[in-house]
């Protein structure tokens, strides 16, 4: 469970290609099914923003789930909020343009590390979003030309949160309501 930083939920095809599914901050916790049954999964995850994060006992956790209903619903419902962050990713990525999923992207890391500042390369947000990586180049070179975010080495800088939001797609909105109902974070 994070409690700062980010973890970068991503599938590796057999090519070697990878793109991000989801995204878990301070708002979920990773690996959490295996208490519900396999443990083996399809994805990968890396560090993308470093941080702090607790460590659970899979087996601990799995007699404390059974002794509370009320846990494992919330479980449940982080299972769900996550499951939705990978739906709206996959619609995100296979109909919006680059620009406006690049502004979710950047959104959502601003959300999960509470801060309008970090650093995160362009080779990384093109697997974030599905895209190659000139690309990223060219749309955060024309975000930061319209002044919505300062872009140096891999170090943005939110400039203007309204104009970013203003640029992305339904899915940002999409996706953090479903936390907010799924997971009463406000």
């Amino acid at each position: 469970m994070p409690h700062r930083g980010i973890i970068s939920i991503v599938v590796r095809l057999a090519d070697g290609e990878r793109v991000e599914i989801a995204m878990i901050g301070h708002d979920s916790m990773l690996g959490a099914f295996a208490t519900l049954g396999d443990p083996d999964s399809i994805n990968e995850a890396s560090i993308l923003l470093d941080g702090a994060a607790s460590v659970l006992d899979v087996e601990r956790l799995q007699a404390a789930l059974n002794q509370s209903t009320a846990m494992r619903a919330i479980l449940v419902r982080h299972g769900q909020a996550l499951f939705a962050q990978a739906q709206q990713s996959v619609a995100c990525n296979a109909f919006h343009a680059v620009e406006r999923r690049l502004a979710r992207c950047l959104l959502r890391v601003r959300d999960l590390c509470g801060s309008d500042s970090f650093v995160i390369t362009q080779e990384v947000l093109a697997e974030m979003i599905g895209a190659r990586r000139n690309s990223v180049s060219l749309v955060a070179n024309a975000l930061q030309k319209a002044g919505l975010i300062h872009y140096s080495r891999g170090h943005i800088e939110i400039s203007d949160l309204h104009g970013l939001e203003e640029n992305s797609c339904e899915c940002y909105g999409a996706v953090k309501s479903q936390y907010e109902r799924l997971l009463r974070f406000r």
